[in-house]
């Protein structure tokens, strides 16, 4: 190649076949043409055929492509330093070699980066093969934007465009002896250094490929590699940015996502001094920068996790996590106009962990509340021509529970409903005077409520919702009645006689449907009037 090329795409490559050759295609076949690019190779000491198949890529295509053969270093930072040193590009680009990209992407990002002035160009990607990526930083281009006040803090791969002169005037490498998250300080300090930095949006740029044996060197670090590895990641991020909001914007990200995932379901099968190594990194981690106004930013499952770490209190974060993998959800404690998520060690002298570790904050709690309430018990009561129907619900609320009521309501709930299970009742929604008798039963995981609601002799469908006010707002909840025996449907009345059933809709919902037995027949005037409005409306639509 004789003149300078547009951008040198950095490939470090291990034992990636048949990955490998789907990668490079992408890169062959990008619009920029070849001309304009470069692929500066490094194989690891690969052990199948991708250093092979490296060779006759350069082979086929010997201006475009350097390969460098080299003793296995064990990870990814050594061959992408020795891909660095050999580049020449105006700007350079990193892709995993088991990954690809979009036929346009490098053309985009270049442009981008030229019209713009930028630094560092994120491309949009996309996982694929169930590989989970992150989308919030990718719902608009952007021309700049700051590591501090954007979703960037959480798309800390080193997956993008990065102007070289950038790279070479700040020595940026990569740490070698990370064996994970090697490109994690590498992309903060060019971010931190950056004078202007772009999201590419409107187009996927870059597809990140889960192997079908999830080889992936991310998915086989153990607990405490990847607890040392993000210590390291987050002193380097400390000794760069000054204590303050923008720390936390960014060490945010460090606590809860790879700090939270050491502490995740697979911990209480941890050995216990691996439990308690994990924990004792954590709280080191927290006792540094864990600043209150961070911590009162998580949300109260991760925060209340790390603060359990935090204080010493291994077995009580391992029941936490234990009971809520199996419940879905804590029990939650309401105190006047507060709520606490009630884990073991809520409250408990051993720790001296403040209440705000465990309480709710800002965020909205609709599906756990949902997937917490259990219908108990159902049946209907008869008196005369007066009939009832009594519902036992247990709700995962302990404390202030007296204004828990259960309502029969009309209408479906709205389609936002449907994920979470239940629904934030907005302030300026004025809710119907509840109907019927209320008692409520203290339990040790929750409050059972128990109703006794006047059916009316009217044709509707309604829905059995629990209404409660946790921390502040009022949350509508439908009960479930899936798995549960329903009662047997009735007639009731002596004159002009009605049914009444329970039965469970199609999202595994309870509902109860009224109408009368022997609804009054049509007059023949009326029939006949009917049939010819049909007739004729028919004819028109024809």
């Amino acid at each position: 190649m004789t003149t300078t090329p547009d951008v040198t795409v950095v490939v470090a490559v291990y034992n990636t076949m048949p990955y490998l050759t789907e990668c490079l295609n992408s890169l062959v076949g990008q619009s920029i043409g070849l001309d304009r690019l470069e692929v500066v190779a490094v194989d690891d000491g690969s052990t199948d055929d991708s250093g092979k198949e490296l060779d006759r890529f350069a082979e086929r295509y010997p201006d475009t492509f350097k390969v460098i053969h080299q003793a296995n270093s064990g990870g990814p930072a050594a061959p992408s330093n020795r891909a660095l040193d050999a580049a020449t590009g105006r700007y350079v680009y990193f892709i995993g070699s088991d990954d690809y990209l979009g036929e346009e992407a490098l053309e985009r990002l270049v442009a981008c980066a030229d019209e713009n002035g930028s630094d560092v160009v994120a491309g949009k990607m996309v996982g694929t093969n169930g590989r989970y990526v992150r989308q919030n930083l990718y719902k608009a281009d952007a021309a700049d934007i700051s590591l501090f006040d954007s979703d960037l803090p959480f798309a800390l791969a080193n997956t993008k465009l990065f102007r070289r002169e950038l790279v070479e005037k700040h020595k940026l490498r990569f740490p070698e002896h990370l064996p994970v998250g090697s490109d994690q300080p590498f992309t903060i300090e060019a971010c931190v250094r950056a004078r202007k930095i772009s999201v590419v949006a409107g187009y996927t740029c870059y597809y990140a490929v889960k192997r079908g044996d999830a080889s992936n060197i991310t998915y086989r670090a153990d607990h405490l590699a990847r607890l040392n590895c993000t210590a390291e990641i987050m002193h380097f991020t400390a000794g760069l940015i000054e204590a303050g909001p923008r720390r936390d914007a960014v060490l945010k990200r460090h606590f809860i996502w790879e700090l939270a995932k050491l502490i995740q379901d697979d911990f209480p099968a941890l050995a216990p001094d691996t439990q308690r190594e994990v924990c004792t990194g954590i709280a080191k981690l927290a006792d540094l920068y864990l600043t209150e106004s961070l911590r009162d930013s998580i949300d109260v499952k991760r925060r209340a996790r790390i603060c359990l770490a935090q204080g010493g209190a291994v077995e009580e974060l391992g029941e936490a996590i234990v009971a809520e993998a199996r419940r879905g959800t804590p029990t939650f404690f309401a105190e006047d106009d507060r709520a606490y998520a009630a884990y073991p060690g809520f409250r408990d002298e051993r720790f001296g962990l403040p209440d705000r570790a465990f309480e709710l904050m800002e965020e909205k709690v609709p599906g756990r509340l949902a997937k917490g309430t259990k219908l108990l018990s159902s049946d209907w009561e008869q008196e005369g021509d007066d009939l009832w129907v009594s519902l036992s619900v247990r709700v995962p609320v302990v404390g202030d529970t007296g204004g828990v009521v259960i309502r029969l309501a009309d209408g479906a709930m709205p389609t936002s409903a449907d994920k979470p299970g239940a629904l934030v009742v907005p302030a300026d929604r004025e809710l119907p005077v509840a109907v019927g008798e209320f008692r409520t039963e203290s339990e040790a995981d929750g409050t059972v409520v128990h109703a006794r609601i006047p059916i009316a002799p009217v044709k509707a469908t309604r829905g059995v919702r629990v209404y409660l006010r946790l921390a502040g707002r009022t949350y509508e909840i439908p009960v479930r009645g899936k798995g549960e025996p329903m009662p047997l449907a009735r007639r009731w009345r002596s004159e002009d006689p009605y049914r009444v059933s329970a039965t469970v809709n199609k999202k595994g919902r309870m509902v109860i449907t009224t109408g009368q037995m022997f609804p009054p027949q049509k007059s023949l005037g009326s029939r006949l009037r009917s049939l010819l409005t049909g007739s004729t409306t028919g004819s028109k639509r024809k």
